[in-house]
């Protein structure tokens, strides 16, 4: 087994945009994905090589770390060509359900409506106890600051099963995202 139980092959599902976005979002995606890639871990993600999900693969990949893209049929000319792994999903259901299985651990980028599926969708099954997985949120220049908001008065409320800090761990800043994985992951 490698250092963090995983036999040294830690996947690491990003949700984010495919969108081209200000360097505000970009400048702390790529420094995220160094940092993964330095560790040797694995990007799972949605397998666009276009916008922000270009710059995250292209720094994991650039620092030595993997690539596995789930892509969809719709998608597939905009999948990576170069990546170790990709595999095309019949629609996007499978495409989450094949994200969510080839993970180890989640973070949630700034994206748009797609990113938010997915993002609740893992949260929900979390929620459940369908997964144990970690969750992380990496609020980029405040961006899901209305949305940690909102869990918190889900939970205040009492539409959460559980406590908000036993569903996603909130951070704006990379390098404390991946120390909190690794954590978590129990390196």
């Amino acid at each position: 087994m490698g250092a963090l139980g995983y036999g040294g092959d830690v996947r690491i599902c990003i949700f984010l945009s495919a969108a081209d976005l200000p360097e505000h979002y970009t400048r702390p995606a790529r420094d995220f994905a160094e940092r993964l890639g330095r560790a040797g871990h694995t990007l799972v993600w949605g397998g666009s090589d276009v916008g922000l999900m270009k710059v995250v693969a292209d720094g994991v990949q650039e620092s030595g770390g993997r690539l596995c893209g789930v892509s969809v049929g719709f998608l597939e000319a905009a999948a990576r060509k170069n990546a170790d792994e990709m595999v095309i999903a019949a629609d996007l259901a499978e495409r989450k359900r094949l994200l969510l299985e080839k993970a180890d651990a989640f973070v949630i980028m700034v994206g748009g409506t797609g990113t938010l599926d997915e993002a609740t969708e893992i949260l929900e099954l979390k929620k459940h106890r369908h997964t144990d997985k970690p969750i992380l949120l990496l609020n980029t220049a405040g961006f899901y600051d209305g949305l940690k908001e909102q869990f918190r008065r889900m939970e205040d409320e009492g539409f959460l099963a559980r406590p908000l800090e036993e569903l996603v761990h909130f951070t704006e800043e990379p390098a404390e995202a991946l120390a909190y994985l690794e954590n978590a992951l129990g390196g």
